[in-house]
């Protein structure tokens, strides 16, 4: 090798920022998501390029709800398993090792999601393998099952002054009120390791298997599936999304897993899916308080995703119901001084607020959050954000003190969100969490959480055992059923045998009681459900407020639970020695290197904002999802207060002061596609400012639409071109929100539902009185919708589809004179509408009308007769 090629060959690689050479050389996941749980294998790939040993240190993201099972080291052809113990006791082995030379590695749990991995001497030219392996119960949403990784522990706003001492190697110093900021906070750089994937999709019978965040590679073997990245190997900037349907939409659930081996005693996991449907009245009236994150992390895709999915938020509620909105970065700003009623007037004037929203400043949640639950002490807190906060137990210990009976429901936005804080919050309000990652379709997360924000639940629920024995549950207290939500109960069962477990519990004020009959196998080997009770039984113990003594003897019941089932937890860890001898034994202490991780993907703060992987995926309902990754924004650097890593340049600093409340913002929410060989239909018409190229397109989709509905193909009709001369004249530069301007447009179901008004209508165009148009147009929207398969029971859209069937009833007594539109109206809401009751009171009110009387009860002729009338 000449001195010039030795020269270039020290060059290659990856370098740290004071330019010593990266380790890391990729990640690898491989694994198996089953029918009721995942079982996951994380492989780091090390190789030290330098000429002396060193140590590495990798900070990295697992999922908040996973339990670690397996923890190993292999280099030298030999592999070597890990072992849990107590935390400080695993790193002195660790330390010790290091000392003597020998190779070792150390896994700690830094939060629920964040864990470090150090290796310590890595010899010259030498390739080290570190797995991690890890269980996950599986998460079912409306008949499919979904599995997120996160890729990299993204930056975190940490509030707080510099203070204590550094046991880490982050970018940022602990203070009071994040004392572990130089454990959870890596540096940001340009890296050059990937991440691969090989999973293996087997649930039993055939799926289709999609991603919201990247383009997969699939490889069928039956009904197995295995998958892959389209490309090979990714950038980890962005968590890996993954969705699972049965080919027929429905999704089996295991009821009992047992497992039990020669007389010890046996393990149980219950999983219960209450249909609660027939406990469902009139819904109460409704106080919310929405939260928005406008942080300066926000910036790029995130803050109009935020925009679109409050938006759709809004449209739930019902006239009556009181709401609020709070943004906030530094500070926090309201919609209102207090909760108002919802009306179409709030609605309008909230439309406008919130798209007048800006990202700037750092992530300050913990007053806002405090001002949300005092603002609806007895109901509902809607959050949304990318959730990269430091200060989680601080901001969780102030809601949890602050609230009475709040529920707190959270949206997820981004690419790498942070997740234990939403879960905490959820798991001990009695709410839920989901999770948005870009180019995923926002309408139906939205609708997902606020049905069951609205769905009925049984609470004060107790469990009884009726021919056998049930010990040690967990959780200890039981959760709520909430209507198709999973709900599991784990526990120890001393001798096998048959029985019952019976749950009982009230809803409202009605009793409740549901008995499962259970079989407790003699003999059954399901290891992973020991692990995932005794994981179960660990965070319910971690939640425990206690204190002196007692929280110390907790602490030692936690770390002998985890020992005895080989399980990390914040008192545990992983450690793996290599005992080396000869040449392989090292002299001196290695030089630390610590791995940088990438720059969240679509985060404008770091400069990111890019449109990548511009592939165009479709469901299987046919609606298209754009898979970019950033937004058409224009990219600026912002600084932001706390400690945030510097990156490219760009140093921490003060914040710019926020815009002017009545400034309108320059974000929009991506396009949404529209199924094959139907308009498509953009919505960026309805957050921000009107363009006139997006309300040309509109108004040409509603022309289609009407002309698609009414079987013609005539120029676009009168009212819609009076409308769209209207608005040339206008310049375009009305704010408010653009839904108010168009016809009905069934080109998207989301687009229809995003104009539903307040009252449940839609608006009409041309002349009569407006009662008259409001129905015209409700109807042709039902009328699509009905086309698309959507009814009032719909899991999904069926909430709003009701609210627009009520709102026809009530209108019915004013269409008494136009007894077409009546029929129309009163027809359609039959069809719509899924529930007896509701259709009784729908004949009642048609019995003046005698066409629509004739046909009501035979489905078939009332589809002629309301498809004959909504052609006139």
């Amino acid at each position: 090798m000449t001195t010039e090629q030795a020269g270039q060959k020290a060059q290659c690689g990856l370098f740290t920022r004071d330019g010593a050479q990266v380790p890391l050389q990729g990640v690898e996941v491989t694994g198996e998501l089953l029918g009721g749980h995942a079982r996951v294998r994380v492989r780091q790939r090390y190789r030290n390029a330098e000429r002396r040993p060193v140590e590495a240190v990798y900070v990295f993201p697992l999922p908040s709800d996973g339990t670690l099972t397996g923890f190993s080291m292999e280099c030298n052809g030999r592999k070597v398993q890990g072992v849990v113990k107590e935390r400080e006791e695993a790193f002195r082995a660790y330390d010790d090792a290091v000392t003597a030379g020998h190779g070792a590695a150390l896994l700690d749990q830094e939060r629920p999601n964040v864990f470090t991995a150090q290796v310590g001497n890595l010899l010259p030219d030498e390739e080290t393998l570190v797995e991690v392996e890890f269980l996950q119960a599986i998460q079912v949403e409306e008949g499919s099952v979904r599995w997120m990784l996160p890729t990299l522990v993204a930056p975190r706003y940490i509030p707080g002054n510099t203070q204590g001492d550094r046991t880490g190697h982050g970018t940022a110093s602990p203070t009071p009120r994040v004392p572990d900021a130089d454990r959870i906070t890596p540096p940001i750089g340009h890296v050059a390791y990937g991440l691969k994937m090989d999973l293996l999709v087997d649930l039993g019978r055939p799926v289709v298997v999609e991603s919201p965040s990247h383009a997969l590679k699939l490889e069928k073997d039956g009904q197995k599936v295995r998958v892959k990245f389209a490309t090979g190997e990714v950038a980890l900037d962005r968590d890996f999304v993954l969705t699972v349907r049965g080919e027929d939409t429905s999704t089996s659930l295991t009821t009992l897993v047992t497992h039990r081996q020669g007389e010890n005693p046996g393990t149980f996991a219950l999983t219960v899916v209450p249909d609660l449907l027939e406990m469902a009245g009139v819904a109460k009236r409704q106080e919310v308080v929405f939260v928005v994150d406008t942080s300066g992390s926000m910036e790029g895709a995130s803050l109009p995703q935020a925009q679109g999915a409050l938006r759709l938020c809004l449209r739930h509620l019902r006239e009556g119901d009181r709401f609020n909105i709070i943004a906030f970065e530094n500070s926090y700003r309201t919609f209102a001084p207090e909760p108002v009623v919802f009306t179409q007037k709030t609605l309008e004037q909230a439309d406008r607020w919130v798209a007048a929203l800006h990202a700037s400043g750092g992530t300050e949640l913990l007053q806002p959050m405090m001002a949300a639950v005092q603002g609806a002490p007895d109901g509902v807190v809607v959050l949304l954000t990318d959730g990269q906060v430091g200060n989680e137990e601080e901001i969780l210990r102030a809601v949890l003190g602050a609230r009475k009976t709040t529920r707190v429901y959270s949206f997820g936005i981004g690419t790498n969100v942070s997740d234990v804080l939403l879960r905490d919050m959820a798991r001990q309000t009695g709410g839920a969490v989901e999770f948005i990652h870009p180019g995923e379709r926002i309408d139906d997360k939205v609708v997902a959480q606020f049905s069951r924000a609205l769905a009925p639940r049984v609470t004060e629920l107790e469990v009884r055992f009726e021919g056998v024995e049930g010990a040690e549950l967990a959780p200890a207290e039981l959760p709520p059923l909430v209507d198709a939500v999973p709900w599991t109960l784990f526990g120890r069962y001393p001798t096998p045998g048959l029985g019952k477990v019976t749950l009982k519990g009230r809803s409202g004020r009605e009793p409740f009681s549901l008995t499962v009959p259970v079989d407790f196998s003699a003999t059954s080997d399901r290891p992973a459900v020991e692990k995932l009770w005794a994981a179960e039984r660990i965070r319910a113990w971690e939640g425990a407020e206690l204190d002196g003594r007692r929280a110390q003897r907790m602490k030692e019941r936690i770390v002998q639970l985890a020992v005895a089932h080989q399980i990390v937890t914040k008192y545990t860890s992983f450690v793996v020695v290599e005992e080396r001898t000869g040449d392989r034994r090292a002299s001196g202490q290695p030089e630390t290197r610590v791995v940088p991780v990438n720059a969240p993907a679509g985060w404008g703060m770091f400069g990111t904002e890019k449109q990548e992987e511009k592939d165009i995926a479709v469901d299987g309902r046919g609606f298209g999802r754009a898979q970019s990754q950033g937004m058409p924004q224009k990219s600026r650097k912002r600084a932001t207060t706390g400690s945030f890593p510097a990156v490219g340049g760009m140093a921490p600093g003060g914040a710019p002061p926020p815009p002017p409340a009545a400034a309108p913002s320059r974000s929009a929410p991506a396009p949404v596609a529209a199924a094959p060989g139907r308009p498509s239909f953009s919505v960026s018409g309805i957050v921000g400012e009107v363009r006139r190229e997006v309300a040309e397109r509109v108004l040409e989709a509603a022309a289609d639409l009407e002309r698609m509905i009414k079987g013609k193909s005539a120029p676009a009709p009168e009212p819609l071109e009076s409308a769209k001369a209207e608005m040339l004249d206008d310049g375009y530069a009305s704010e408010e929100p653009f839904a108010e301007h168009e016809e009905a447009s069934g080109a998207d179901v989301t687009a229809l539902l995003s104009r539903q008004l307040a009252s449940g209508l839609w608006a009409g165009t041309g002349t009569g009185p407006e009662p008259v148009r409001q129905a015209r147009a409700t109807a042709l929207a039902l009328l699509e919708l009905l086309r698309q398969g959507i009814t009032s029971n719909h899991p999904l859209h069926g909430a709003q589809v009701k609210k627009a069937v009520d709102a026809l009833l009530a209108l019915a007594s004013e269409l008494t004179g136009v007894p077409e539109v009546a029929e129309l109206a009163l027809g359609v809401a039959w069809l719509a509408a899924a529930g007896p009751r509701t259709r009784g009171r729908i004949a009642q009110a048609a019995q003046p009308l005698a066409g629509l009387s004739a046909c009501i009860g035979d489905e078939a002729k009332l589809r002629q007769h309301v498809d004959t009338l909504a052609t006139r």
